[in-house]
């Protein structure tokens, strides 16, 4: 008889994330709060939260350090995906689409904290939540 353990004994290491904010307001205190906005999603969904880049600047670029940062850590080997808590913190519509793109391209997950309706949608058909809310009707 074979003494392997059985898959659910067996040690597992939680998917690797890494998160994203673009910080324009409210300074170190907001910071705080909406990086522990990601620790406490990642900790309730069993993922492991191994950094968070953030843009400080108020001009937005494509390019911009922390999303390069962040590009370059989504092609770690083992990396599951990246977390933000809406995609608002992609930018704007077309800055956003556009990152969306670029990070569909290293073959991660993009999941969201407080996806709104049509956000939800479009974050949908790039890189699914795993983990989606129910939407309300109004």
């Amino acid at each position: 008889m074979d003494d392997e353990l059985i898959t659910e004994r067996r040690p597992v290491a939680f998917p690797r994330v890494f998160g994203y904010l673009r910080r324009l307001t409210g300074g170190p205190a907001r910071h705080s709060a909406l990086v522990y906005s990601l620790t406490e999603f990642c900790r309730q969904h069993e993922l492991m939260l191994c950094g968070v880049f953030t843009d400080r600047e108020t001009t937005v670029a494509v390019r911009s350090p922390a999303f390069v940062g962040l590009l370059d850590a989504l092609q770690l080997p083992g990396t599951y995906g990246a977390v933000v808590p809406a995609l608002s913190h992609l930018g704007p519509k077309r800055l956003a689409d556009e990152r969306m793109r670029q990070m569909e391209a290293t073959g991660t997950r993009l999941m969201t904290i407080r996806p709104t309706t049509l956000a939800a949608a479009s974050a949908r058909t790039l890189s699914p939540n795993p983990h989606p809310r129910p939407q309300r009707n109004s």
